[in-house]
């Protein structure tokens, strides 16, 4: 195989012809030429031509003194899968190298704790990254334990090891070619292949005194294995060059190599570093023969020049250096012993894993090993702000928040290893028990990666309930003292200061509806995570007095069997409702639910700790203070007194109410409109109707809940409405009292949540109150005015500022102003 580009090919042939095809072509630059530059510049570019023509047809020779080896038939075919793939990751192969190199360093280290002379005249530990632009060329060098002779023969190519043999075996079960799964096998090495024409690996070890060089070509069915013609430059290691293909030049970019090698290699023990080149402008350095000529020069002049005529720029010329800087910069603390660790520590490493989704710093964090069946590492981070993406409540744009590393090696920071619920745990994993570079989707459907994220949860949500648990922190700056004009120090009364806010109630303001979210997805952890929520009720007050279910269940009253909750849009608006006021009477808590997510979490959850949620704007609200046979009795005498008045009002408003009744629980609202007890409440069909992307319904074609009427039968509306309507049923009543009864369903529907149904019609029937109640008898509209034409005011004279006159030049202080 012979690697060429086909635009140096032609542009050599485009230089070959340049006397004669294009000859006549006028150049500005080839018309100021002398005869001598242009016949210069002609074999100069012959001379290229003829190179680079000479390196296209010169066929590939393996290095000098190296032998062939045939690779076995398993190994030829997966580097066939490996060069073919169309649909893979090729950045891939760079991850896998560095891997390798850090596996090699891991080795010697641990070899040289008990044999120090092995690390010889190569004390430095570390890993190397080289780019060539010229040569097309990406070289990885690391400083480890290196390879015999030998071990080239038998790792790279013509021992059928196990690894290979279920990395086929996995490519045949799973139907496809993807070679994502590269690595999990021990394969990575020919991930090199994926991007390079021809693979060149250098290695010396300290059991073999000779550095010998390993090398094959993409496609082939051998490679070659030989001493290395440049002679021992290692001293111990393994050296890779990657001759990279035309397509995979993107690879000598600097800063794609420097994002790729931050990116899977940022926690790496080792030093990895990237080899920059840069070009600078220096001074000129003159040789002897240049000096002296000078200085000639200058004898001979006998003008004589300023000190800055003297002082002339130095000649500058272009420089290329060198420069190796260490990308992976940042520590591994969670591979450290958690006590050695400040705080300030572990905040510096939140930036790190963050990535600035959030503004604020680390709430709290939780650093633990995790030993059984599965081990791993871990630090979980909880934010003290809320991630932007999650401010806009685009649950699709937040990133997962955890990075899964093995041995510090990144797998990748796309598996979900939290629920969505809990996608603001920022933090990483790293488990050994994990194969590098495993597929995505097998890797979040294995056992083990089942095991991780069932841990990670719970250590979460234990992390949280601690933060829950804390202790008020103390006060830790001291107010400055006020004294008055006698000097004496004014003792502020309690009641002036600030009350204290817990912690966690800061944060829970901030993430409270993402552990909402949690009891209804984890149904798992859904008892964990009720003792993490916070309420306002009807006896919290100040924005930031919340009460616990756990709180409100130890305080219920005796006789009181169920949690009762109010949904609603605002605090404000569901104390002041008609539905408070039997509860308010009777002294009973209830809790507000004010977030659209609410009405969901109590139609999923229904209990806590055995004990009913009951929402008060739904029928079935009983009370158990009083006498039941009492409550019987007076609920029969009132259902028979007010029998006339509710079937007439059914009739009346026909399919606007399913249902009129005599209430229970009203104090003092005439009526109210409540929803059947597995329908929809007011609050919930607010939301639905505010959804934005519901299919099939026009706007304003929503279909309003037909509400439960129930009346107050102590109230004196409802009494006076009773005795208007006629005795026998069938006499049609006057329009007056058909008003009255429809004002007091509209007064019903809006104290109740809902919506008015015919806002025409309400209007229509206020109009005929009002008319009556202001004793108008024609809504006929008076004649317009016709007001008399009025004169022409002279104009306002205008006002000039003398000549000279400045403002600026006004002082106001010295306007006498008494």
């Amino acid at each position: 195989m012979v690697r060429y580009s086909t635009a140096a090919f032609l542009a050599a042939i485009c230089m070959l012809s340049s006397n004669s095809s294009f000859g006549n072509v006028g150049f500005a630059r080839a018309a100021d030429m002398t005869e001598a530059e242009k016949a210069a510049e002609t074999a100069a570019a012959n001379a290229a031509a003829e190179e680079m023509i000479e390196q296209i047809s010169t066929p590939y020779a393996p290095p000098e003194g190296s032998s062939a080896f045939a690779y076995e038939a398993e190994v030829n075919k997966m580097l066939d899968i490996v060069i073919n793939s169309l649909y893979t990751n090729k950045d891939i192969f760079l991850r896998e190298l560095i891997s390798n190199a850090s596996d090699a360093l891991d080795k010697i280290r641990f070899l040289s704790v008990t044999k120090p002379e092995l690390l010889g005249d190569t004390p430095n530990l570390e890993v190397k990254i080289e780019y060539d632009p010229d040569a097309k060329t990406l070289t990885i060098r690391d400083t480890g334990l290196g390879m015999t002779k030998d071990d080239l023969i038998k790792n790279l190519g013509t021992v059928a090891r196990s690894g290979t043999t279920n990395f086929m075996k996995s490519l045949k079960e799973s139907e496809t070619n993807d070679i994502s799964q590269i690595g999990m096998f021990g394969v990575g090495f020919y991930s090199s292949f994926l991007v390079a024409d021809r693979v060149s690996v250098a290695s010396k070890h300290n059991d073999d005194d000779t550095q010998h060089v390993w090398e094959s070509l993409n496609g082939e069915s051998s490679f070659h294995v030989g001493p290395d013609p440049r002679g021992n430059t290692l001293g111990r290691g393994t050296e890779i060059t990657l001759y990279l293909k035309e397509d995979a030049e993107e690879y000598l970019s600097p800063y794609k190599l420097k994002d790729m090698i931050g990116h899977y290699s940022e926690f790496v023990t080792h030093p990895v570093s990237l080899r920059q080149i840069k070009t600078i402008q220096v001074p000129k350095v003159k040789d002897e023969f240049d000096e002296e000529e000078e200085e000639k020069k200058e004898d001979g002049d006998d003008i004589e020049v300023s000190e800055e005529e003297e002082e002339k720029e130095p000649e500058m010329e272009e420089v290329t250096t060198y420069e190796y800087e260490q990308i992976n910069t940042d520590p591994a603390i969670w591979a450290r012993d958690k006590d050695d660790i400040t705080d300030e520590e572990y905040q510096e490493f939140w930036k790190v894993v963050s990535k600035g989704d959030s503004a604020g710093g680390a709430e709290d964090w939780t650093h633990f090993n995790a030993e059984g069946n599965i081990n791993f590492k871990s630090i979980l981070y909880v934010p003290s702000e809320v991630p932007f993406a999650l401010q806009q409540g685009n649950l699709e744009m937040m990133r997962p928040g955890l990075r899964l590393y093995v041995r510090k090696v990144l797998i990748s920071d796309e598996f979900d290893l939290m629920p969505r619920y809990l996608n603001f745990i920022k933090g990483v994993v790293d488990s050994d028990d994990l194969p590098l570079n495993v597929n995505r989707e097998t890797l979040q459907e294995s056992k083990i990666v089942k095991i991780i994220k069932k841990k990670l949860v719970r250590k979460a949500l234990e992390l949280i309930r601690k933060m829950s648990q804390q202790e008020m922190p103390a006060d830790d700056e001291t107010e400055e003292a006020e004294v008055d004009a006698d000097g004496n120090v004014i003792v502020k009364d309690d009641a002036d200061k600030k009350p204290k806010v817990h912690p966690y109630i800061t944060w829970y303001k901030k993430f409270g509806l993402s552990l909402k979210m949690g009891c209804i997805d984890d149904s798992a952890n859904k008892d964990k995570l009720q003792k993490l929520l916070r309420f306002k009720s009807s006896k919290t007050e100040g924005e930031d007095e919340f009460v616990s279910l756990q709180e409100y269940v130890d305080r219920m009253k005796e006789w009181q069997k169920e949690i009762y909750v109010f949904p609603g849009e605002s605090i404000k608006q569901l104390s002041e409702s008609s539905f408070m006021d039997a509860f308010n009477d009777r002294d009973v808590e209830v809790l507000y639910l004010t977030d659209s997510i609410d009405e969901y979490f109590i139609g999923n959850v229904r209990e806590f700790n055995g004990v009913k949620f009951r929402d008060i704007t739904k029928e079935g609200v009983k009370f158990s203070d009083e006498d039941e046979d009492l409550a019987k009795r007076r609920n029969k005498v009132y259902a028979d007194k007010f029998s006339p008045l509710t079937k007439y009002l059914k009739k009346l408003y026909g399919a606007d109410v399913s249902r009129v009744s005599i209430s229970k629980r009203l104090g003092r609202a005439p009526a109210i409109v409540s929803s059947s007890e597995w329908g929809n409440s007011a609050n919930m069909d607010r939301i639905m109707r505010a959804q934005a992307f519901a299919h099939g319904v026009a706007p304003g074609e929503n279909m309003m809940p037909t509400g439960i009427l129930e009346l107050n039968p102590r109230h004196p509306f409802v009494i006076k409405l009773l005795e208007s309507i006629p005795d026998d049923g069938e006499t049609d009543p006057p329009q007056s009292v058909k008003d009255n009864a429809w004002i007091l369903l509209d007064m019903a529907t809006m104290s109740g949540g809902f919506p008015i149904r015919d806002p025409k019609k309400f209007a229509a029937r206020m109009t005929r109150v009002l008319k009556s109640g202001l004793g108008v008898e024609s809504l006929s509209l008076a004649e317009e005015i016709d007001p008399p034409a009025e004169e022409d005011l002279p104009d306002e004279p205008e006002f000039e500022m003398p000549d000279g006159f400045n403002m600026e030049d006004l002082n106001l202080d010295d306007l006498d102003m008494n």
